[in-house]
C-alpha cells in the first residue's frame, strides 16, 4: 500500500505512519530482520529507531533489513541517546548510528532527551553542522516539553521539524502541557509513540464494559475497524500528527495499516477527546522534559 505522508509548510515530509524498532534485538534477531523487511514490503517507509535501543542492536538489525531495498524510499530516523547529548556525543553517535545502519544519511536525527541547560547550545550546534555536512537531512526532538522546545528552536540555525511524545487515547501529556497546540501552530509534526497503548485497544485487551468504552465500540461498528486501526485513525486524523508503532506480528501489523487511507468523521474525533475514559494527563512511561 502507499501510505500518505504529511508536509510542513517548510517543505519538511514524512509518512504518516511508520515502524517503531523498540526492543528489537532482544530476542530473535532474525524474527526483527523479517520484521522489518516485511513491513517494507507491504508499503512501510518509516523506520525509528535509536542507539539507546538494545545497545546499538537494533540499528544494526534496521541496517541488515533495509540492504537490496532503494534507500531514496526510505524516511529513516534514528536518536542521540541522553548519555550522547554533548557536542562531541552528538557528532560521535551519528557516526556510530551510520554505520550500524549501514546508510549515508538520515532523514531525520532525534535527541532522545532535552539535554540539560548547560549542553543545549552545543547540542544544536552539533545537530546544524550535521544537517550542513548532509549527514542528517531534518533535526529534531523527542520526550521534550514545549519551554524546552521553544529554547532550543530559538537556538537552532535549522528548524527542529518534529518531535515526537508519548500519545494516544489515554496518554494525554501533549494534550495538556501544550505541546500538541504548539507543534500546529509552529509548523512542527508530532510524531505519536505507543498508539495503541501496548495492544490496550482490543477486544481482549480492554473491558468494553467500562462506562465510555462504548464511544469506542460504537466507533468500531460504525466503521467496520478495530480498535486499534480507530485509535491510529484518530491520532493521523490531527492536524500535524503522525505515528508509528512496534508490530510484534505480520498480522498486528497488517491490522495497524488498516487505520491509514480513511477518514473518521470529525465528531466522532471530538467524542474520543472527550468521551474516551482514564484519560491520563502525564506520561507513565516517558513524561516531558
Amino acid at each position: 500500500m502507499q501510505i500518505p505522508t504529511k508536509k510542513l509548510q517548510n517543505g519538511f515530509e514524512m509518512p504518516v505512519f511508520g515502524l517503531g524498532t523498540y526492543k528489537m534485538g532482544e530476542a530473535d534477531k532474525q524474527a526483527d530482520i523479517t520484521a522489518v523487511k516485511t513491513a517494507i514490503e507491504l508499503g512501510v517507509a518509516h523506520i525509528d529507531t535509536a542507539e539507546a535501543y538494545a545497545a546499538g542492536v537494533a540499528e544494526k538489525i534496521v541496517g541488515e533489513a533495509i540492504q537490496g531495498y532503494d534507500r531514496s524510499k526510505l524516511f529513516l530516523v534514528s536518536k542521540a541517546a541522553a548519555a550522547s547529548l554533548t557536542y562531541a556525543g552528538i557528532k560521535q553517535a551519528v557516526e556510530n548510528s551510520l554505520d550500524r545502519m549501514r546508510t549515508d544519511y538520515l532523514d531525520l536525527y532525534l535527541m532522545h532527551r532535552c539535554p540539560l541547560p548547560q549542553f543545549m547550545a552545543e547540542c544544536v550546534r552539533a545537530m546544524d553542522e550535521l544537517i550542513d555536512a548532509k549527514k542528517v537531512k531534518h533535526a529534531g526532538l523527542s520526550d521534550t516539553n514545549t519551554e524546552h522546545t521553544k529554547q532550543l528552536q530559538v537556538l537552532s540555525k535549522h528548524r527542529f521539524v518534529a518531535t515526537q511524545a508519548h500519545y494516544n487515547l489515554v496518554v494525554r501529556e501533549v494534550q495538556r502541557e501544550g505541546l500538541l497546540d504548539y507543534c500546529q501552530s509552529n509548523d512542527m509534526l508530532l510524531i505519536a509513540w505507543r498508539p495503541i497503548s501496548k495492544g490496550g485497544y482490543t477486544k481482549n485487551g480492554m473491558d468494553f464494559t467500562k462506562p465510555g468504552i462504548a464511544v469506542l465500540d460504537d466507533l468500531c461498528q460504525k466503521y467496520h475497524k478495530t480498535p486499534a486501526q480507530i485509535a491510529i485513525n484518530w491520532l493521523v486524523s490531527q492536524h500535524n500528527v503522525v505515528t508509528l508503532s512496534k508490530t510484534s506480528t505480520i498480522s498486528h501489523l497488517k491490522d495497524n495499516l488498516g487505520a491509514i487511507g480513511w477518514q473518521m468523521d470529525p465528531t466522532d474525533i471530538t467524542r474520543l477527546n472527550q468521551e474516551f475514559p482514564g484519560q491520563r494527563f502525564i506520561s507513565d512511561t516517558v513524561p516531558l522534559g
